[in-house]
């Protein structure tokens, strides 16, 4: 039987991108491999990767098997993947397209998003996360190169991550192709209502890194997976706290796109589209927005391109 699929959400240049994804930050080598293809299996159309990540290669070979097996077609999965900090010098960014292009091996990247507005020092492919030396390149011209992509057909769709309003609006008066996505950490702890509400007016759809905050049993944080309000809101639709965050975010206009090396987890966090939350529960799970991010990016803090400076 063939699995039910995520809705899709239309993206400004026609796109159609999957309303829920698969996350891959820290799944490693087989790992990766392994999370994709039992996403794969249960209905994501919309997987999520980047060149830091160091598992491009995986995610490509995760897709082609299933293409293989005869479960999907390339045009039927969202594969997103990011350009690097040490690749913003406008002369490396065609580099860093065919480096991932490469390591995925799927012929084309449905959306290529530009992962920070903050650069770093190039000193070679080989250590991706930079020697901790920031740049000075304008993510403007790093923007330019990016247009470029899209006009050779090497990508689908470009956008931005961890961009704030400012930023994103200086990008809108200074590009010939606009931005589709903003993907930024995003979960009811920190619902990033005002940036999205900001995108909207610009048809640019949020994405939702960390929608989860990576819950800590242990700690029994954060409150909206453990709390006696949460667990009774998700003994009231049938659903686990969990599904509960997710179908908030997606209920808010947001794509939320959880992480899980699991295969229990992977399943669960995609059971989510067979309820929506009411009105007055979207209003009890606003009330966990504390605005404090978990990832606050604080060795960048005193560049000038640093984007949480601001409210949003």
């Amino acid at each position: 039987m063939a699995p039910i699929l995520a809705p899709t959400i239309s993206l400004s240049n026609g796109q159609k991108m999957p309303v829920l994804g698969l996350g891959t930050w820290r799944s490693y080598e087989s790992e990766a491999e392994k999370a994709c293809k039992e996403a794969l299996d249960c209905g994501y159309r919309h997987i999520d990767t980047a060149f830091v990540y160091e598992n491009e290669a995986e995610v490509g070979r995760a897709v082609k098997s299933k293409i293989a097996e005869g479960l999907i077609r390339r045009e039927d999965v969202f594969v997103v993947t990011k350009l690097g900090g040490i690749h913003h010098e406008p002369k490396l960014v065609l580099h860093a397209c065919q480096l991932s292009l490469n390591n995925l091996d799927l012929g084309y990247i449905d959306l290529y998003l530009l992962h920070f507005p903050v650069g770093q020092v190039y000193n070679g492919d080989g250590n991706v996360h930079g020697s901790g030396e920031l740049s000075d390149v304008d993510y403007l011209d790093t923007w330019k190169e990016m247009e470029k992509l899209v006009e050779m057909g090497l990508v689908r769709g470009i956008g931005l991550s961890n961009f704030n309003s400012q930023q994103i609006d200086r990008v809108l008066k200074n590009c010939r192709i606009k931005p589709l996505v903003n993907q930024v950490e995003c979960h009811p702890g920190f619902n990033q209502k005002k940036l999205i509400e900001f995108c909207r007016e610009r048809d640019i759809v949020v994405t939702a890194y960390c929608p989860l905050a990576r819950p800590k049993p242990d700690l029994k944080w954060p409150p909206f997976i453990y709390d006696a309000t949460s667990e009774a809101m998700a003994r009231k639709y049938n659903k686990t706290p969990a599904q509960i965050c997710l179908r908030y975010l997606i209920d808010i206009g947001v794509v939320p796109i959880p992480k899980s090396i699991s295969k229990n987890r992977i399943e669960e966090n995609f059971k989510v589209f067979d309820f929506k939350l009411s009105d007055e529960d979207i209003k009890i799970m606003d009330q966990y927005n504390t605005n404090e991010r978990m990832i606050p990016f604080s060795g960048m803090r005193n560049h000038q391109y640093f984007p949480f400076n601001i409210e949003f």
